[in-house]
């Protein structure tokens, strides 16, 4: 079961900030001129309209209505257009939302899937990012107490993604600040290269 549309409902969205993430930003920053990004999981939009904002051609996908509605509205106030795609971020492939892209964004999405989901996700991003992709991955280390994501090792994401990405980077996440109901997951962010 999808607990993310009764959270929305309940106004429990601890995940939401005002500015995107230092790694979404350099990232962003990093490539010579912006192409084509997709914010997989976009909850509200922060991050995809951040990328509309610099010149990207964003796509955001969520299958919470109410959060793509907040986002279509954080999109028109900032005077900015992105495509929202109310859909499973686990069957990426099946949405018609195209292929090629450059920068893919999962802030907080694929930590908190089962076994299966995590392989139709791979296999979704992978089928969809251009040869020499770059993919920020935002997940909680697993917990021992607390609520919340079930979280993802580094051994899993490079074992999951291996066959057609390497790990260029991983770091602490030292911006966001979790509930303390989440326990002691460690938030880290991982940066992937595709092949190609």
């Amino acid at each position: 079961m999808n607990p993310y549309p009764l959270l929305y409902r309940l106004g429990i969205t601890p995940w939401e900030r005002e500015q995107p993430p230092t790694p979404v930003v350099e990232l962003g920053e990093r490539y010579p001129s912006p192409g084509r990004a997709l914010d997989i999981g976009c909850g509200t939009g922060r991050d995809a309209v951040y990328l509309a904002e610099r010149g990207w051609t964003v796509t955001g996908v969520d299958s919470v209505a109410q959060a793509l509605d907040r986002a279509r509205e954080r999109a028109a106030h900032a005077g900015v257009e992105v495509r929202w795609v109310n859909g499973d971020v686990t069957r990426l492939q099946t949405l018609e939302i195209g292929g090629d892209y450059e920068l893919l964004i999962d802030r907080g999405c694929f930590h908190g899937l089962g076994d299966d989901e995590r392989e139709r996700c791979v296999r979704g991003v992978t089928e969809v990012a251009a040869p020499g992709a770059r993919l920020a991955l935002f997940a909680f280390q697993p917990r021992r107490l607390g609520l919340g994501p079930r979280g993802v090792t580094s051994e899993e994401i490079t074992r999951r993604f291996g066959a057609e990405w390497d790990l260029a980077s991983r770091t602490l996440d030292v911006e966001s600040r979790p509930p303390r109901w989440v326990g002691d997951a460690k938030p880290m962010w991982y940066e992937l290269q595709r092949r190609g």
